[in-house]
């Protein structure tokens, strides 16, 4: 996925300023694609200069006033043939893992309060996506948006608990 993909996704469930799009980030896509303000911004006008996206006429002119995108016929199809593309899975690049490898090599001296400390950090965040399940997703999603949406939250819920059992493992094995 790329980041021009993740804003103008964004841009289409709801025409956003550049701030009102990196609070949204940081509420929902964020949780599986991150960026920066700046890289948002920066992308924002990639795709306004590439006519996939157009700042919206202020309802009145003011100085100062922040520019709202909405996304154009150009910037849809570039996303709907995007959907339909082919991608492999990416391999994992996670450091920890790496960290682990080369702990094998020099020694494992505080391994163990690291991969406690990603349990407590995986703990976390699988709260806050069971929140938002228990919050935006009780009853089920009737529709197909709500239903892919969840879908998205359900793979969060899932790595996050596999995380949990597998880190579990670890600690449980490193101290026996």
């Amino acid at each position: 996925m790329s980041l021009p993909h993740a804003i103008l996704t964004a841009l289409l469930e709801k025409p956003s300023s550049g701030l009102e799009l990196t609070r949204r980030f940081d509420r929902s896509i964020g949780y599986f694609w991150s960026s920066t303000h700046q890289q948002i911004y920066r992308e924002l006008g990639k795709l306004e200069q590439a006519g996939r996206i157009r700042a919206l006429p202020p309802a009145a002119p003011a100085r100062g006033q922040k520019k709202e995108y909405e996304v154009m016929p150009a910037g849809r199809e570039e996303l709907a043939a995007w959907v339909a593309l082919a991608e492999d899975p990416k391999p994992v690049r996670d450091p920890l893992l790496l960290r682990m490898r080369a702990a094998a090599v020099v020694g494992a001296d505080g391994m163990g309060a690291e991969l406690r400390r990603h349990l407590a950090l995986h703990e976390g965040q699988l709260a806050e996506y069971r929140e938002i399940e228990r919050r935006d997703f009780t009853p089920a999603p009737a529709t197909d948006e709500g239903r892919l949406r969840y879908l998205v939250l359900r793979g969060g819920i899932d790595l996050e608990t596999f995380w949990i059992g597998w880190l579990t493992r670890a600690i449980a094995d490193l101290d026996g």
